[in-house]
């Protein structure tokens, strides 16, 4: 009988040491299988390959910068229940968002504290493809961003320049050097809030949107909960903390919606508006009747406007300062910029919206800027709207899919020296037919491409064109002796200077 007994617990034990081999496997393997998901790095049980990340201390992008060497251009990770499909080549982007792109051109589910923020998904960036999305973008482009609407608003970016003319230079007598980002933030941030409410604000109040509107963009950002909801209950206090900013968000947006809406009905007696009715972004929202919503109320306003602010202050305020750091540190460069501002609109000239189109140096400056500095290392998430293939892989509909786009600008088999900042090679090399939009081809995507490209993405090049010319013309700019430019990067919702830049400026009528 002892006998017996002991074979059959053998047996039970050899059965549960498969099962769980199975079972190990099962849970741990990702990519491949009956779903036929894209290869990925072998993860644990439940969680996936959420903890390695996070036990690596290191920023995601690094992490997907080594898995795109082991795992090739398309692969999976599984980080808690969020499927994530990662798409690192040009070609395979290029079909996604070009060739099919209204199939790829969802969102995934947002968490709850980003549905605190967008109202639902009541914005722009983030509502789903959809007759909703396609009332809010159309709209945006039409009140906004057609070239009849930029060349009305010309007087408000006149207005801001030269308020950032003289803050710097003002600055640079009582430090002895100009701190770029904070100046570029705020003028920046100061011509979209005239675009947005028709209205001139004080710098105090402009300060405390940009400010509160960085926070929003950061407490938005991914955390455990969005992998695994199951933590929900232990982040109550970021949601608590969430409610408590978007209520002061709200309460420090609202007023000027209030008030543009009674200049528009005719009842407003103050004197900070200062675009005539009509002008204002917010003013096609207050009739606006958008599908599944009807007319949107405050809150709405309040998110729209924001996203509006947030995407073209960070975007455009990063790109001037990387490429002054680049002119700081290569003198060259920033001579051949001025000769060419001097030879168009002279020393003492100004420089005028229509003289940039005329300035292709500056042009390659830019785009070689984003090149070397895209804003950011992925576009927002997208999603495809059914079960589709690419890459002869299968992405299932509530996968997130990530374009990792800070790749294509480092590929040598793209650009010769793509380390190098190098100007010309817009003007007569590698980089003369490239195509920012992704029409033709994709090899640098600094706005996104395809059906959710940035609908203002033109907007941002005049304002960074703008400041540049503006700022080399009136001054020459030199290292800070005392704080060095230093090109070490971080994270902040864009891929920023780590050390924000410090230049000396010397006035060029000197």
């Amino acid at each position: 009988m002892l006998p017996t007994m002991h074979l059959n617990d053998l047996l039970l034990l050899a059965f549960a040491f498969l099962f769980l081999c199975w079972w190990w496997r099962r849970c741990t393997t990702t990519g491949g299988g009956p779903k036929n998901l894209p290869p990925g790095p072998p993860g644990w049980p439940i969680v996936g390959n959420l903890f390695q990340v996070i036990l690596q201390r290191r920023h995601f992008i690094y992490v997907i910068r080594d898995l795109r060497k082991k795992y090739g251009p398309i692969f999976t990770m599984q980080m808690g229940q969020r499927t994530l499909i990662i798409v690192t080549s040009a070609d395979l982007i290029h079909e996604a968002l070009i060739q099919r792109g209204p199939l790829f051109a969802s969102r995934p589910q947002d968490s709850p504290i980003r549905l605190i923020f967008s109202m639902g998904k009541c914005a722009i960036n983030s509502a789903e493809y959809g007759p909703l999305w396609r009332t809010l973008r159309k709209n945006l482009v039409t009140e906004m961003i057609t070239p009849l609407r930029i060349k009305q608003c010309g007087w408000i970016r006149k207005w801001a320049m030269e308020a950032h003319m003289s803050r710097i230079q003002k600055e640079a007598r009582e430090q002895g050097f100009v701190e770029v980002m904070s100046n570029c933030r705020l003028t920046i941030c100061s011509i979209l809030i005239c675009l947005c409410f028709g209205a001139k604000i004080e710098e105090r109040r402009i300060k405390s949107i940009e400010s509160i509107l960085k926070d929003v963009m950061l407490i938005t950002l991914p955390k455990l909960p969005d992998f695994l909801p199951v933590f929900t209950p232990l982040f109550r206090r970021q949601v608590k903390e969430a409610r408590e900013l978007r209520k002061r968000q709200v309460e420090l947006l609202a007023p000027l919606i209030r008030s543009r809406k009674a200049y528009v009905e005719g009842s407003f007696s103050g004197s900070e508006m200062a675009s005539p009715v009509g002008a204002a972004y917010v003013d096609s929202l207050f009739e606006l009747e958008v599908p599944g919503r009807g007319r949107l109320g405050e809150e709405e306003l309040v998110t729209l406007v924001s996203e509006i602010i947030s995407a073209g202050t960070d975007t455009s305020a990063t790109a001037v300062e990387w490429a002054l750091f680049h002119l700081v540190t290569d003198q060259e460069i920033q001579e051949r910029l001025y000769k060419e501002i001097v030879e168009c609109v002279g020393k003492e000239g100004v420089v005028k919206e229509s003289d940039v189109e005329r300035m292709p140096y500056l042009s390659a400056v830019v785009k070689e800027t984003f090149r070397r500095h895209p804003p950011s290392h992925f576009v927002l998430s997208h999603a495809a709207t059914e079960d589709t293939k690419l890459g002869g892989y299968t992405v299932p509909k509530n996968a997130s899919v990530e374009f990792y786009t800070a790749w294509l600008s480092e590929d040598p088999n793209m650009w010769e020296d793509p380390n190098e900042f190098r100007p010309e090679r817009f003007l007569s090399g590698d980089g003369v037919d490239v195509d920012v939009t992704g029409t033709k081809g994709v090899r640098m995507m600094p706005f996104g491409i395809g059906r959710r490209i940035c609908p203002a993405w033109t907007l941002g090049i005049l304002h960074i064109n703008l400041l540049l010319a503006k700022m080399v013309q009136a001054f020459h700019w030199l290292p800070n002796p005392n704080s060095p430019p230093d090109p070490a990067e971080t994270f902040a919702f864009t891929v920023v200077m780590k050390n924000p830049l410090k230049a000396v400026i010397v006035p060029r009528s000197i």
